[in-house]
């Protein structure tokens, strides 16, 4: 099976893409993540994706447009609810992506991180399935965690420090805003 797999950072997709593979799927990444703030930060992971990609020979769709304004103006009203709209946006550019390219099965290496939601991501991954026809590929990368890490540094790969948006950075950062 050819999956696409939504890939937020280098260091997430690591185990996930070695996972696929040692279960004979086809893997290809998407680079996609309107959430990325600053924008040296987002620079800095879509490098980090590149080497990555050329040290394991994986093939990554890019996308590189810097849509930090589109992302804010949909979350800026709700911000506490901005993880499903991020997560639902990027699966949803994977699953366009993946059944307009012929791909069988769409994932993301959002399973990956102990730190998102995963039943928000399977719900929307499998209502994304249904609306374009495609399999969404659900497996919990959890467990392969501590090797993800340990991997990521072995390949001297950059580690971002928060999950990608303003939003996330300020809880990293920012004592008072965890009150």
């Amino acid at each position: 099976m050819n999956v696409l797999l939504h890939i937020c950072c280098a260091n997430c997709a690591i185990y996930p893409v070695k996972v696929l593979r040692e279960r004979n799927f086809g893997v290809t990444g998407l680079f996609y993540n309107p959430n990325i703030h600053p924008y040296q930060e987002f620079r800095k992971r879509i490098e980090a994706v590149r080497e990555y990609a050329s040290q394991v020979e994986l093939e990554i769709l890019f996308r590189e447009e810097y849509l930090m304004e589109q992302f804010l103006s949909r979350v800026a009203q709700d911000s506490r609810n901005r993880c499903d709209y991020c997560y639902r946006s990027r699966l949803e550019e994977t699953a366009r992506t993946a059944s307009k390219n012929g791909f069988e099965a769409f994932s993301t290496t959002l399973l990956y991180s102990r730190y998102q939601q995963h039943e928000p991501i399977r719900e929307f991954g499998e209502d994304l399935a249904r609306q374009y026809g495609i399999t969404f590929l659900y497996r919990d990368f959890r467990q392969g965690w501590r090797e993800g890490i340990d991997t990521s540094k072995a390949m001297g790969l950059y580690r971002q420090q928060y999950c990608g948006c303003i939003y996330s950075e300020m809880e990293r950062y920012c004592p008072q805003s965890r009150n």
